[in-house]
């Protein structure tokens, strides 16, 4: 087996042999699953074993798709969970748990900023923002002895703003501190974080990876380097029942059960165990298929992402275009350096009007779909400050460019000229008198 992107995408964590010969994963809808004997039982319940008894904790579909994800991320091993909030959800509290620190900008995802500023904190689980992530002086000013991780998004939503992940892990690693990076909008195929020091890496497979708008589901990607032992995390080196075995007075903690696994094994009986963020096989199904098709939908994507953006900077009513790709940004050398296949899906705009204008647009479009979600084969449109983005304080919100007047498209698999017809149109059905 090569281990090209097409071939991975396709193959990857996959058997068919044993699974009776059958050319793609099957769905394995069963809440449980036979443990053989009482002494594998055991040695399963103990975390000793790696296998299947109850869906809740691991499930052969799911399974392939965690390898299969793993493997594209060049990561060690991966999580799936139920949606792209309980990746990153999950990712950060089992960093931070037990009173640590977060440290993070505030041009992320809407639902990602209101966790960290009003959710986390009522377990102990702070944050601190910083106004520009790539500003290491100041990221570092944050860094302090209960720092447990630093959080960004590799290319920003709705802004398309690039982190600089190379720089940004080794400061990180410089403190004894790992890099957790949300890659929902390039996917690995644009982008892996890991290639340049990431430590974790989170998506929402909702969008994307999935890529139909017909499944909801999130990975916690784990590289497997980075030492959880080594004192800023002491949850991972505590004695835990859980791997321990009581009865012979043997007490372990992750890490000395998991040794560089005890990030992601801690994820997967910890937080997905106990919370019970569970992603469902048919689900995990649709996203191995979704997964297919990636590179070949990324790049018609990304190719009608660039053309629209250049067609609306000629839109007079258009003032600001933000799609990183375009080159034409401050950014342009870390666009070149990350991202030479194209920064991603989505781009957002400013127009010279105020919320009814942009009502008046939405509503006039015809191709484009209303919907907050990102990623699918249908181009979607949404006012950000009023839908993705509507639980972020204003002073971030605003601080991140998501004002009342931008519109956020997310391209999909139609004709370009189609959808470009169709802005046209919905802008002039804006500025109508």
């Amino acid at each position: 087996m090569t281990n090209g992107f097409h071939t991975i995408a396709i193959h990857g964590g996959y058997d068919n042999r044993a699974n009776h010969d059958a050319a793609t994963p099957p769905i394995y809808q069963s809440a449980a699953f036979d443990m053989e004997s009482a002494v594998r039982g055991d040695r399963l319940a103990a975390g000793e074993e790696q296998g299947f008894s109850y869906s809740r904790v691991a499930n052969p579909t799911i399974d392939v798709l965690e390898q299969r994800l793993a493997q594209l991320e060049g990561g060690d091993d991966a999580v799936a969970v139920a949606s792209g909030m309980a990746a990153v959800s999950f990712a950060l509290l089992c960093a931070a748990e037990g009173g640590g620190r977060i440290i993070s900008p505030t041009n992320l995802y809407g639902a990602s900023v209101d966790a960290m500023e009003t959710f986390f904190p009522q377990f102990g689980v702070h944050t601190d923002f910083v106004k520009d992530i790539n500003d290491l002086t100041e990221v570092e000013s944050k860094i302090g002895p209960d720092t447990r991780a630093i959080f960004a998004e590799s290319v920003a939503n709705p802004s398309t703003e690039i982190t600089d992940v190379e720089a940004l892990a080794n400061l990180a690693h410089k403190h004894g501190i790992p890099l957790i990076i949300d890659n929902t909008v390039p996917t690995p195929y644009l982008f892996r974080p890991i290639e340049f020091g990431a430590d974790v890496v989170v998506h929402s497979t909702t969008k994307g990876i999935t890529g139909h708008g017909n499944a909801l589901g999130g990975v916690v990607v784990d590289a497997g380097r980075f030492d959880w032992a080594a004192g800023r995390h002491p949850q991972f080196t505590r004695k835990e029942l859980v791997v321990s075995d009581e009865r012979n007075g043997i007490w372990r903690s992750f890490a000395d059960a998991f040794g560089p696994k005890a990030y992601i094994r801690r994820v997967r009986i910890k937080y997905v165990r106990t919370f019970g963020a569970v992603q469902a096989p048919f689900n995990a199904y649709l996203q191995l298929m979704g997964l297919e098709t990636l590179p070949e939908r990324e790049q018609r994507e990304v190719a009608t992402a660039t053309a629209i953006a250049k067609h609306l900077q000629t839109n007079p009513h258009v003032l600001k275009v933000n799609y990183s790709g375009l080159g034409d940004t401050d950014q342009r050398d870390l666009v070149a350096k990350y991202y030479p296949n194209g920064v991603g899906t989505i781009l957002s705009f400013l127009i010279d009007g105020d919320e009814e204008h942009v009502r008046r647009l939405l509503d006039a479009t015809r191709v484009f779909t209303y919907i907050p979600n990102i990623g699918d084969a249908r181009s979607l449109i949404v006012d950000p400050a009023r839908i993705t983005h509507r639980e972020v304080p204003e002073e971030y919100r605003l601080r991140a460019g998501v004002t009342d007047n931008l519109i956020r498209l997310s391209i999909g698999l139609e004709d370009p000229e189609d959808l470009i017809a169709d802005l046209d149109q919905a802008l002039d059905a804006a500025f109508a008198e």
